[in-house]
């Protein structure tokens, strides 16, 4: 069984609606990791196996997680208002899970992109590209590109 790891903060609404879509796999252990409780309380009600809350949760989760998924902010220190500490992004970025991440916008970061798809759009690319990575097809880990 594979764990993904799906972290989040503020209201958890990007990490809810990203369990919401995964829920439905087989075979896969689905951990919620708020920056807060409620971000975290959110992302369980959407269907997390089990969750947690804060620092200490994302650096030990990010230890045991196959895949961690969430907004590209969850690896640059101080981003999502403050949320995000440089020791969880620090955990995220140096853990060997394969990261998913997904763009969306940060004040005073430009991802430079020929367009910029509706949020919903990101986010079944997203979970399109884990369903790959766990049938076996399309997993840059395995061809060291992390």
């Amino acid at each position: 069984m594979k764990q993904i790891l799906v972290i989040d903060g503020l209201g958890g609404g990007l990490g809810s609606e990203i369990i919401s879509r995964l829920k439905g796999i087989s075979d896969i252990e689905i951990v919620a990791v708020g920056t807060n409780s409620f971000a975290t309380g959110n992302m369980l009600k959407a269907g997390a196996h089990r969750g947690a809350t804060g620092e200490n949760a994302v650096k030990v989760c990010s230890l045991e997680a196959d895949i961690i998924v969430g907004p590209w902010g969850i690896v640059i220190p101080n981003s999502m208002m403050g949320e995000i500490t440089s020791e969880m992004a620090e955990a995220v970025s140096t853990s060997k899970a394969l990261k998913v991440l997904i763009p969306v916008s940060h004040p005073r970061f430009l991802l430079i992109e020929e367009s910029t798809p509706p949020l919903s759009r990101l986010i079944n690319l997203a979970v399109e590209k884990i369903k790959e990575i766990l049938d076996g097809r399309n997993n840059p880990s395995e061809k060291g590109t992390q």
